[in-house]
């Protein structure tokens, strides 16, 4: 893979019994650790905007493919992408660097593995900053179950744990074209189509809104997934019901201090009931929508750094 020469040089780490493709920076800022955990279907690369500013800012940070994403370990075993798996990859990867503690920051399905790595793992988790997706609260029912009651079997969460490959295919024929057609902004507003959203994606030919990064950058994304198709990562996805169940003797509220961004126009709503769980916490808005930290990559880094400095 061939990332621009601004970006930090991979390497491979043998943690938790795989290996992990991590992109590091700041080592000069040893003590100081900040672990950013990208969403799906992305990659370390996302935090490109966000490096370094960290760097400059004081930190060491760690950027790694997580299992399933680039060159990183891609299992075989679906199960072997619950939360116990991703979040010990992160607990073993501090191990690595020798920090008992690190800020992580997580988008998406990155945010997800946060806040599970903070029920699970509390003590490795000094500060917490989550991007887009917000605290998700347990309820009585599996996650995928009650999204299949509520969306029915076409919502896309749904349709990779009940018709399993089927979506797979479809992206790995068309990646170039779903990659291009997902990573956009300024959407217009119109009511959702009938049928499984991924997969309308992939097979539509015509992008809407506008592109949120250049041409150069959207060709690291499309190169990692043309080599390493998406069923690994899909594999998160289909550990949903797993997870909750994973997670029935967790203490649900935690008490680590959190920045949640949320995107105006982002599909996935502001909580409303974040505080009830995560009562340290502080809520901030940006205009844009879910790709936040590459849509508004400056502002992004503005409230980051803002947030962290009233830790100083």
């Amino acid at each position: 893979m061939l990332y621009p020469a601004d970006f930090p040089t991979p390497r491979l780490i043998a943690v938790n019994g795989i290996e992990i493709e991590v992109f590091e920076a700041g080592q000069h800022n040893r003590g100081n650790p900040i672990v950013l955990c990208h969403g799906w279907p992305e990659l370390a690369f996302s935090w490109r905007n966000q490096i370094p500013a960290l760097v400059a800012a004081g930190y060491h940070v760690i950027a790694p493919n997580q299992r399933g994403y680039g060159a990183s370990s891609q299992p075989k075993d679906v199960t072997a992408y619950d939360l116990v798996h991703l979040t010990n990859d992160l607990t073993a990867l501090l191990d690595h660097y020798h920090y008992q503690q690190a800020t992580f920051i997580g988008h998406d399905w990155g945010a997800m593995v946060v806040w599970g790595l903070a029920l699970l793992h509390p003590h490795r988790v000094s500060k917490i900053i989550n991007l887009s997706l917000p605290y998700q609260e347990r309820g009585n029912v599996p996650w995928i179950e009650f999204m299949e009651q509520i969306f029915g079997g076409d919502h896309y969460f749904v349709h990779f744990n009940r018709q399993p490959g089927i979506a797979d295919a479809v992206l790995e024929e068309n990646t170039a074209q779903f990659l291009t057609n997902l990573y956009r902004k300024n959407l217009p507003v119109g009511e959702p189509q009938p049928g499984m959203a991924m997969i309308n994606l992939a097979k539509t030919e015509q992008p809407l809104g506008e592109p949120i990064m250049t041409e150069s950058d959207m060709q690291i994304f499309i190169a990692s997934f043309l080599a390493s198709g998406f069923s690994s990562s899909i594999n998160w996805y289909r550990n949903l019901d797993k997870n909750w169940h994973l997670l029935a003797d967790a203490d649900p509220i935690i008490h680590i201090p959190t920045l949640m961004i949320y995107g105006s126009q982002d599909s996935i709503p502001v909580s409303e009931r974040l505080e009830a769980f995560v009562p340290n916490s502080k809520a901030i808005t940006l205009d844009c929508g879910h790709w936040i930290q590459q849509e508004k990559p400056q502002e992004t880094n503005q409230a980051i750094l803002n947030w962290l400095l009233t830790f100083d």
